[in-house]
């Protein structure tokens, strides 16, 4: 516990801390999507980086079905446990910011699109190990009880952790 006289260059720079004080949200954009942006994250519980989403709820003010399949689909993300899917650690809803945030693991390597394009000469094995992780992981979501397809499946949404060669499948909102 950080005493009162601690000084403060040794706090993180965080942007917003979780309402439970566990994640912390840098400055620092991963990326975007079509209804959400993604921050590099901490989880000072765990000790390791994290990716806090955070969909602005305000696009769908005048929608609440659409609100209300975002949540389901949340709910969705949170059943699904897989070595070869993102895995979805914590959500909340800020209502002050009126933001959805949800916390998943982070890629140390990025999307698939990215990596490629910084490693040119890829063997065909490592590729037969990517696409078997790749197949493995559909082959979870679709004998998953709901079956979930997940109708947006491409290079940036496969994402890659590259010391050790393990691919995750990202499930993007509003697309399954």
């Amino acid at each position: 516990m950080p005493s009162e006289n601690e000084d403060q260059s040794d706090k993180e720079p965080f942007i917003e801390i979780d309402p439970t004080g566990r994640y912390g949200r840098y400055n620092e954009l991963l990326g975007c999507g079509a209804v959400k942006k993604v921050y590099r994250a901490f989880d000072q519980e765990e000790g390791i980086e994290v990716a806090w989403n955070q969909v602005k709820l305000r696009n769908f003010t005048n929608d609440p079905a659409m609100i209300e399949r975002l949540y389901s689909e949340v709910r969705l993300l949170r059943s699904l446990m897989n070595k070869n899917i993102i895995t979805l650690y914590n959500v909340w809803r800020d209502a002050e910011h009126n933001t959805l945030n949800f916390m998943t693991e982070v890629c140390t390597s990025g999307n698939l699109r990215e990596y490629r394009k910084k490693h040119k000469h890829v063997s065909m094995k490592a590729l037969k190990k990517w696409l078997k992780q790749i197949l493995e992981g559909l082959e979870y979501l679709h004998t998953h009880e709901p079956c979930v397809i997940h109708r947006d499946l491409n290079c940036s949404n496969v994402f890659i952790n590259g010391n050790v060669g393990q691919v995750l499948l990202l499930l993007s909102l509003l697309f399954y």
